[in-house]
């Protein structure tokens, strides 16, 4: 693998994180934010720093002949604790039971930190090894040591994730799930990846020479373990985000037909600001919904049991379950309301009738409105209302069938 190979994912890592800085300064006090924050800054950092070019530089820079091993180990340490600790903040919990665990692996992979850099000072390495440090000083003192102790925590954080993953996985469904599966997956290959390492490290302890291991297949395990994980990680939020504004749309849309029946009532004289159309959806939804209940106001007077009386009679005989019936009556008592609404432009009606006197429709959320809207586009009792409403009087509604 060359110096591209580690540093691309390490770009890409970074450019999520600038993207991810602004929502973690203005709610620092987010755990799981703070966790995804720091799992993408150290896996930058382990790319970055894990690449031939940048080991090469910081030894030369420090003076110290392999001073990149045990930076590039610790920071791995830090990123394994760092994906158990998201996972942890990530299924939630008791906040005392997500608090404790976060602080155990914390601990844990600290201490596997500290631990690193002590057994590196205390050990002897003055050949300088870009690739293949881990088998060439497997037989030295306190290096051996370290060697081990990287990879065996590096394991364990593999192993945990996989369980983690999986169990959390049998008990959720939809892109959460998969995502789960996925990364647990990715984080299986941490099992032959250190496999491979130890393999190699074996085999000089016994004489052998098996480095290529070590040196060629271990990098690539990795590698594409970490790029499995990473679109595990990624696939629920961004698929939730793309559901979520999928479905955001889809309500602007669905109450369009309510929104442009209102229209010739609105009181235009109140909508000096608009706002613009590349608002968030949720904003434009928001502003269609405060339009549809402006001119639900504005109807008030003019709305008449009667009708929806009649037409909820109409829509039950053609078939219509009761919720749909209702919806369908609003419906057309809404058409109606409009058509004597603009039949009296004075408002004459509007103070002849006192408050309380009126129905009004089923308004109370969302859903009935996008449903009071969809009757509007879809009903044929709708549609039958506004054939008759253009050839003859409002009370010629029809009678429901016998």
């Amino acid at each position: 693998m060359n110096g591209s190979s580690y540093y691309f994912p390490a770009v890409a890592m970074a450019v999520v994180l600038a993207l991810k800085t602004p929502a973690l300064l203005r709610d620092w006090r987010d755990p799981l934010l703070r966790s995804v924050c720091a799992l993408l800054a150290l896996a930058g950092l382990v790319f970055c720093f894990a690449a031939p070019p940048t080991i090469a530089e910081v030894n030369r820079v420090t003076g110290v002949a392999n001073f990149s091993a045990p930076l590039v180990y610790v920071l791995l340490s830090a990123f394994s604790g760092s994906c158990l600790v998201l996972i942890v903040n990530w299924r939630g919990g008791p906040p005392g039971v997500t608090r404790r665990l976060t602080r155990r692996w914390i601990a844990g992979y600290g201490a596997v930190s500290v631990a690193i850099i002590v057994l590196f000072v205390l050990g002897d390495a003055p050949v300088e090894r870009l690739r293949d440090l881990d088998t060439y000083y497997a037989n030295t003192p306190f290096i051996r040591e370290m060697i081990v102790l990287y990879l065996l925590a590096f394991t364990v954080a593999g192993i945990a994730m996989v369980v983690m993953c999986w169990s959390w996985a049998l008990q959720v469904r939809g892109w959460l799930r998969t995502g789960l599966l996925i990364i647990g997956f990715g984080f299986l290959s941490n099992v032959p990846y250190a496999a491979a390492k130890f393999t190699a490290v074996v085999a000089r302890w016994n004489g052998g020479n098996l480095d290529d291991l070590s040196t060629y297949v271990a990098p690539l395990l990795a590698s594409a373990g970490a790029q499995v994980s990473a679109i595990g990680f990624c696939l629920p939020l961004a698929c939730q985000r793309i559901g979520d504004s999928w479905a955001t749309w889809s309500t602007y849309r669905r109450l369009g037909p309510l929104w442009r029946e209102l229209r010739p009532v609105a009181d235009q004289g109140e909508r000096a600001v608009r706002i613009s159309w590349w608002s968030p959806a949720q904003l434009q939804v928001t502003q269609r919904e405060s339009d549809i209940h402006d001119g639900m106001l504005n109807l008030h007077p003019y709305f008449d049991s009667r009708v929806r009386a009649r037409a909820f009679d109409a829509a039950v005989a053609a078939g219509s379950a009761p919720a749909q019936a209702q919806a369908e009556a609003d419906a057309v008592m809404v058409t109606a309301a409009v058509r004597a609404r603009v039949a009296d432009p004075e408002g004459r009606a509007i103070g002849s009738v006192e408050a309380g006197t009126t129905p009004t429709p089923s308004t109370d959320g969302p859903r009935d409105l996008v449903r009071l809207s969809l009757a509007l586009r879809r009903s044929s009792v709708v549609a039958a209302a506004r054939t008759r409403a253009a050839t003859g009087p409002e009370s010629d509604f029809p009678d429901p069938a016998p």
